[in-house]
Formats: structure tokens, C-alpha cells, sequence
């Protein structure tokens, strides 16, 4: 079966057998590579606790919220589909995008801001960063290393989920000096899969982000009406209205509006892969351009919805009181512990590290609602 997989696949597709890991292990005939890495995720302490964590609200303040949980599920589904479309390495683009936000503190963006800011002084913190330091040290599985030994592709795709890595400074102060023994080539392009996790990560909290905050109510269909093509889509579907639940008519406006990006993408990246003579995977990671991409005029609604999630969502008097409430808790939790780690944190686990990041190793891994009761308890 995996022979005729690796047949039928596109040659612009990472091939399945992967080029290796940091340490050897035996294969099985049970699953490729790609399908291990993604197994390793899905089994990780730190994906399980993405469930009690937040993507726009705070985890406690309502049960049909997403977590990055949802969101990490919602985009690995994307993902396969553009995958698929092109005929690339499914199983990579899925576990690139069921792992991308491990390294998420609680409290979403605000969380990452405080961390950033109680570590100015040790190498600050960066979420992506984070994720690289819990796949390669922190997830504590196997007899043999730390971490989850998952394949270069794999921490490849991570590494590049925002593109090439043209100023190590912070990766090399949270991780170390050449931490990935040169097995990486940071000036290079990231694969097509691993540009696919990353744009299906943009249509995921675009779209979804705004289902949330037409359900929450911070905003209503009428306010999205200045913004091309969602107009549209929402004319079309508010006639609906009579007959149907408004519940109903936003679900279906998401749907619709998932589906307009999703067929951008896959027609913008056929245009791209023809426009600079792609003809194989060495030409992608040589390439300075990002092939998997929105049009010009969906550049243009990806912009608008940002903006207008910002300033309606994001920015909204509800939303920021939550998450400044977040920041006061990870900064009261960072300075208590750090007047007596061993108090809190067994120690022992986290080996090489200096106090204050083995403290932020402690408090990113934190669920919403674990970081509430332990300040409540200490405040």
C-alpha cells in the first residue's frame, strides 16, 4: 500500500520515506514517518492540553468556543484538503498542523506578551520557539531521548512556519547554539506542505474567528457588509433568514467563506508553480518566493478581515479585560515561583535550563484554567 502511495504522489511532494531523525529508530510497516510524527503529536501531553487553552476567549468563559485544540483540528483538515489536491504528503501538512501551536502559553497572544516580557532578561519567548523546545526537549516519552524524535521534514516545517529563518538570535538563545547540528538549512524555502499548514493556519482563525465573534455577539452581519466579497456572500445568505436560524445562515457564510479561500489558494499556487518554473522539490526549497499563497484580491480581504477582527474582536472591551486579567496572572505566577521553583516545579525534569526557563517552561505548558487556581491559590 505504501508503495503505490509513494508512486501515485506528486514529484513536488516530500516522499514518505523521510530523510531521518536526530536518533535512529526502527521502522514499521505499519505506518510511514510522516504517520509516526503525526501519532507522536496526538499522544503528547502538551497537544492534550491545547483542549484548556485559549484561541480568542478565555477557556472558562464558554464550552462553544474554540481552544487551539479546535483550532489545530480545524486547520490540519484544511491542510489534507489542499494536500490532496495537489497530491503532496497529506500526513505531513496534517502533523505540521496539529503541532503548530503546542508552544501556545495560556491566555492566547497576551499570554506569549507577558512570558516575552518576564524573560526579557533570559533570552525572551517566542511561541513558535517554544513548540521546537517541547517536540525536541520538554515532551518526555521515550527511554532512549527526550522529546518526540520527530523526522527533519517535520521540524523543518515547524521551524519555517512564518518562512525561512534569516535571524537565529532568539532561536539560538531559547534553544542553544546550533541546536539542530546543522541538519537544518534555515536560508532555504519550506516545503509546499509545510506552506500549505501555514496559509491553512490564516483561513482557519480568519474564518472561524469570526463565527465566534458573530456568535459571542461582539459584532453582527451588518458590520461585515464594507468588506468585499464577504458582502456578498452574506447578501446571499441573509435572504435565508425567514426560514432558517441565524445560527444556520452564519454557518453556512463560513463555509462559504473557507471555500473562496481555499479555491484562491489552489488556483494562486498553480499560476506561481508555472511562473517560476518549478519543476522539482529542489527547485521549491530554492525558490525565494512563496508559492503556496492568496491572490492579490484575496491579499486584500485577508488584510480587511485582520483589521476588522482586531479592532471589533480582538481589541474588544471584553475580550481585552480577559486577557489583561491573563497577563496579571503569568506575571504574579513568574515572579512567586521564582522566589521558590522547587516549591512548584519538579527540577529534576527539566535538565540544562537555567531557573527562569525552566519557571517559563512550566507556566507555558499551563492550561487556562491550572494558571487561574494556582494564582488564586498564591495571590
Amino acid at each position: 500500500m505504501q508503495k503505490k502511495s509513494i508512486r501515485n504522489l506528486s514529484k513536488f511532494a516530500v516522499p514518505l520515506k523521510s530523510r531521518g531523525r536526530f536518533f535512529k529508530e526502527k521502522k514499521t510497516d505499519l505506518r510511514n514517518d510522516f504517520q509516526r510524527d503525526r501519532d507522536r503529536i496526538i499522544h503528547s501531553t502538551a497537544f492534550r492540553r491545547l483542549k484548556h487553552k485559549t484561541q480568542v476567549f478565555v477557556n472558562t468563559s464558554g464550552d462553544h468556543f474554540r481552544t487551539r485544540i479546535t483550532h489545530s483540528l480545524e486547520v490540519s483538515q484544511i491542510a489534507r484538503t489542499l494536500s490532496k489536491f495537489f497530491n503532496l504528503n497529506e500526513d505531513l501538512s496534517e502533523t505540521l498542523s496539529l503541532a503548530h501551536d503546542l508552544g501556545h502559553t495560556p491566555f492566547g497572544h497576551a499570554g506569549e506578551e507577558a512570558l516575552n516580557y518576564c524573560m526579557k532578561d533570559y533570552g525572551g519567548f517566542d511561541h513558535n520557539i517554544q513548540t521546537l523546545r517541547i517536540i525536541t526537549i520538554l515532551e518526555n516519552r521515550y527511554y532512549e531521548f527526550k522529546g518526540l524524535n520527530l523526522s527533519i521534514e517535520t521540524l523543518d516545517g515547524l521551524i519555517k512556519h512564518n518562512g525561512p529563518v534569516k535571524d537565529l538570535t532568539k532561536l539560538n538563545k531559547i534553544l542553544g547554539n546550533n541546536f539542530f547540528k546543522r541538519k537544518i538549512n534555515f536560508a532555504l524555502s519550506s516545503s509546499l506542505e509545510a506552506q500549505i499548514a501555514s496559509i491553512s493556519d490564516d483561513i482557519a482563525y480568519n474564518s472561524h474567528d469570526l463565527e465566534d465573534g458573530l456568535k459571542s455577539n461582539l459584532f453582527n452581519l451588518n458590520h461585515l457588509k464594507d468588506i468585499p466579497m464577504l458582502n456578498e456572500i452574506i447578501l446571499k445568505h441573509t435572504k435565508k433568514l425567514q426560514n432558517h436560524s441565524i445560527d444556520l445562515v452564519i454557518r453556512q457564510i463560513i463555509r462559504e467563506v473557507i471555500n473562496a479561500m481555499v479555491s484562491d489558494v489552489i488556483n494562486t499556487t498553480k499560476k506561481n508553480i508555472k511562473l517560476y518554473k518549478i519543476k522539482s522539490l529542489s527547485d521549491i526549497y530554492k525558490t525565494k518566493k512563496q508559492l503556496v499563497a492568496f491572490s492579490k484580491s484575496m491579499q486584500k480581504f485577508d488584510k480587511k478581515i485582520k483589521s476588522f477582527l482586531k479592532q471589533k474582536m480582538y481589541f474588544h472591551k471584553s475580550v481585552n479585560s480577559n486577557t489583561n486579567y491573563g497577563k496579571k496572572v503569568l506575571t504574579k505566577l513568574f515572579l512567586q515561583i521564582k522566589k521558590n521553583p522547587k516549591k512548584y516545579i519538579n527540577i529534576k525534569k527539566y535538565s540544562n535550563s537555567n531557573t527562569e526557563r525552566i519557571i517559563c517552561d512550566y507556566i507555558a505548558g499551563m492550561t487556562d484554567r491550572y494558571a487561574i487556581n494556582l494564582y488564586n491559590q498564591i495571590k
